[in-house]
């Protein structure tokens, strides 16, 4: 397999994607003083794809309608709205013959993602006769691998695995299996191979029980510190069972992805606090972390939760 690159540098191996087609890195602070935040700010922070009611808790109805009218987000289906990154993958690929790949296929096929592809990623079996504004690698692909315009979802995610840092191929693999479109089981018939060791650490950790990719690059960020927790763990208190984000159960510590996307309603906010210190009473210490200290500042985030570990368990 060669890679070349036509309109960008592109390194072989493993890599990392730097963020988002428009830069969020201005929206850390989250909502702006003026009626929320840009658009496709808020659809980046959902993982590139969302429903009418995620986006529209980040940001207004009139900046959503603008952003579609102006080109810069796709309506996908009826209350579902994404970054147009997939389609313009796509209308690369129709012009060199080529397949949708990596994080262009995961936005194909509607998986959410800690970052979209910053430029179209595509597979082609030769080198294109004029430049193209894609990173294109040079592969005959199988047919078995193949859907369509783009690499089969299994092959997507095992490409995403093998090239991707730990964080982003977790959010993939994770939003992969939620979605239902790859399996447990096709995952155990993979890990019967003779894989990478990146790859088979991003299989062996993937799992459907992550909410959205903050979740999962929250936990992606724990585990490559070797601190281990568990996705939605069940723990009864007075009677109701609640499921933190992540848990260590023999420390008693719950750690929670605050998302303003899915918790920013009255009666989810309730819902959280009843949480919170359900959690607290029976003994829990519960540590809530931003969608930005998880992305922007994962040092943070390790250093609360191992102070946290050392905090004395109540009996």
């Amino acid at each position: 397999m060669r890679r070349v690159a036509t309109a960008c540098a592109v390194s072989a191996g493993p890599r990392r994607n730097s963020g988002p087609v428009e830069s969020c890195s201005r929206h850390r602070s989250g909502h702006s003083t003026l009626g929320g935040m840009d658009p496709v700010a808020a659809l980046t922070r959902l993982g590139g794809i969302g429903s009418t009611a995620q986006i529209l808790s980040l940001t207004t109805r009139k900046r959503l309608r603008d952003a579609v009218a102006g080109g810069r987000i796709t309506h996908v289906s009826r209350g579902r709205y994404a970054l147009p990154t997939a389609d313009l993958a796509l209308s690369a690929a129709t012009e060199v013959d080529g397949h949708l790949r990596g994080l262009s296929a995961a936005a194909h096929w509607g998986w959410e993602m800690k970052w979209p592809p910053r430029w179209p990623e595509l597979a082609v079996a030769r080198k294109p006769e004029h430049p193209v504004d894609a990173s294109l690698t040079m592969v005959e692909l199988p047919r078995d691998e193949v859907d369509g315009w783009a690499t089969s979802k299994l092959r997507t995610v095992l490409d995403c695995a093998k090239e991707l840092p730990f964080d982003e191929a977790l959010a993939v693999a994770d939003s992969a299996l939620r979605h239902g479109d790859v399996t447990g089981d096709d995952l155990s018939r993979v890990l019967r191979r003779d894989l990478r060791p990146e790859v088979r650490r991003v299989l062996d950790h993937a799992t459907p029980l992550a909410a959205n990719p903050f979740e999962s690059v929250l936990r992606a960020v724990l585990i490559e510190a070797g601190i281990a927790v568990v996705p939605q763990w069940a723990t009864t208190v007075r009677g109701v069972t609640y499921h933190p984000d992540l848990a260590d159960p023999f420390h008693a510590l719950a750690i929670e992805a605050n998302s303003w996307a899915h918790h920013a309603g009255k009666v989810d906010h309730d819902d959280d606090c009843r949480r919170y210190n359900a959690l607290v009473v029976a003994g829990w210490t519960v540590l809530r972390f931003t969608w930005e200290q998880v992305m922007f500042s994962p040092h943070e985030v390790v250093a609360d939760v191992r102070d946290a570990l050392e905090l004395p368990v109540a009996a």
